[in-house]
This record gives structure tokens, sequence and C-alpha cells, in this order.
């Protein structure tokens, strides 16, 4: 398993060292303001999701942000207006490893937001453990809970067309795979509890991530809503605060050379949630501010019905 491991960790250096030094200076270009538009960013108390925030606050958006822990969503939403030197950005309570969570804060928001322009599904976590319902923390939190944050705020998104749903996905979709008849019984899409689980049960919800914004954008054809996953670059942020004391110790020299600033790891999230003429690849795959290809399972037309079926029955909307 150490060695798998550290095959591992000298793939992602390996890739670091040869994309990110060259192509690394990628830059959402887009001058769009967004006085008068609502966005809400799950997970934006910190990282990339605080990062992404500031900037859609900076062009004048009212923005939401989308926190599990009150006192650090509230300090990230002082943060945002000291520095963006606006006023229009607010903590909301969300917590992603409770459905009854998710389903408080899409009602709380309905009635007392009249807007939502931008979606952008952010909150990740890399760890073992259970949400509220029993569903593995990766699963529930990365895929589940938004899944079923999306739903339940669509039609306001449809309403306030042009809108855009945005899901932070990651390049490890390659490495996913869906186990259903797993998925039914462990309601999990891992078997173990063990470090390579946990690395495992992240690839596999980052490829729910890539399917549900594929089926999605099948269901909003004809609609004012667009969407988008991407792979935000690689980002030492504190979504690896629940690995191994000795595996953070390994990766943080690499992470200190080559992996992007939150700044950095934001571009690409705003040139989705932003960028004018995108709406005809509506459903696919971006990196570094432009469209990739994803894997081959996340090309998976079948499995994506599948899945979003199945997300519907595990998270009650069916």
């Amino acid at each position: 398993m150490s060695a798998l491991l550290c095959l591992i960790a000298g793939f992602v250096s390996l890739y670091v060292l040869v994309y990110y030094c060259v192509f690394r200076s990628a830059r959402c270009s887009s001058s769009v303001k967004l006085k008068g538009k609502t966005a809400i960013v799950t997970g934006s108390n910190t990282g990339i999701g605080k990062s992404t925030a500031l900037e859609l606050a900076k062009r004048g958006a009212r923005v939401i942000l989308a926190c599990r822990n009150k006192e650090r969503g509230e300090a990230a939403a002082y943060d945002i207006r000291r520095e963006s030197g606006k006023n229009q950005v607010v903590f909301m309570h969300l917590d992603l490893a409770s459905l009854k969570s998710v389903q408080s804060f899409a009602e709380t928001f309905l009635k007392t937001e009249p807007r939502l322009d931008i979606l952008i599904n952010n909150a990740g976590v890399m760890g073992l453990g259970c949400t509220e319902e029993g569903f593995g923390m990766a699963f529930g939190v990365n895929h589940l809970g938004h899944f079923l944050l999306t739903n339940l705020l669509l039609e306001r998104l449809k309403q306030c067309g042009p809108s855009r749903v945005v899901t932070v996905a990651a390049l490890l979709h390659h490495l996913g795979t869906i186990d259903f008849s797993l998925l039914n019984s462990q309601k999990d899409l891992v078997s173990g509890q063990s470090t390579w689980d946990s690395f495992q049960a992240y690839c596999n919800s980052k490829l729910c991530n890539v399917l549900f914004t594929r089926e999605l954008s099948n269901k909003l054809e004809g609609t004012s809503v667009s969407c988008y996953c991407l792979h935000p670059g690689v980002i030492y942020t504190e979504l690896g605060r629940s690995m191994s004391l000795w595996l953070q110790l390994l990766m943080m020299p690499f992470a200190k050379l080559f992996f992007l600033s939150l700044e950095g790891g934001s571009q690409t999230t705003l040139y989705c949630a932003l960028q004018e003429g995108i709406e005809p690849l509506s459903g696919r795959y971006f990196s570094n501010c432009a469209l990739q290809q994803v894997g081959v399972k996340a090309r998976d037309d079948a499995l994506a019905k599948k899945l979003w079926e199945v997300s519907e029955r595990l998270s009650g909307l069916s």
C-alpha cells in the first residue's frame, strides 16, 4: 500500500511539473460585471471557494457564502466585504453532510433572496466517515448534497436566466468508478476505511460530479440555464486536512514548490461562471480556462442517467 501511495504521489508530482509549470498562467479574462446579480458559493469560508467569492463580490454580485461553520463563515464574509469594498456578502448556514440542512438552506434562501444567477458547487472533502444520513462522506458531501441543492434551487435559476451552475470536479475523475450495488447496500462507493479507500472515494465522487453535470445539461436543454464542471488545478488547500499527518508532510514540499495559489486555483471556476459565449458548451468539462476532454466513464450517458435516478431516490427527490 505504501508503494502504491508513493506511486500516486510521484504521478501527481510529474503532472504538476509538466502541466502547471508550463500552463499555469491561464486566467479568466472576462470583464463581466455582476451588479444586481446573486451568487451562491458553497464551501466559501476558505480556499478557492473564498477566493472565488471575493472576485464575484469585487464585480458587484451579492454573494452568499454557504458554509457549515458559522464562526468561520461570518469571518470570511467580513474579510471579503473589507477586501472587496462591497457590503453585499452574507453567510448562510449549509452543511452538505446533512440532507436536512440542504433542504433548510434552500427553503431559507428561496424565502429571503429574490434572485439566483450563479450557483457554484465548490465545497469538497477527502476523508472517511459518514454523513448524517449514513452516506460515505465524500459521496454524500461532494455529490449528493450538491445534487439536492442544485435541484431545489433550479426553478429560481430558470426564473433569473440566463444563469449558470458550476461544479468543481477534478482531474482525478479519470480514476473514479461507480458501483451501484455497493452504493445500494452500503450507501457508499467504497467498502473500506483505509487511506486508499479515502482517496478512491474522492475520485469516485469527482466522477459523479462530471456525470451529474452531463445529465443536468440534458435536463436543462431549452432553458436559459447552462452548467459546467471543471478541474481547478492542483492546489494545496484545506481539502487535505483529513489526510494522515505523514501524508500531509509528504505533500507539503511539492505544494510549496509547484501547486497553484488560491487565486490561480479559482480562475477556471470564474471562467465557467463568467465567460461570455460558452453557453453552447453546457455540460462540458474545463481545465486551465479551456475546454478539455473527460475520461471514458464520464462520457457514458447511460451511466449519467442512472446516477441521476439513483441520486433522486437517495436524496428524497423521488
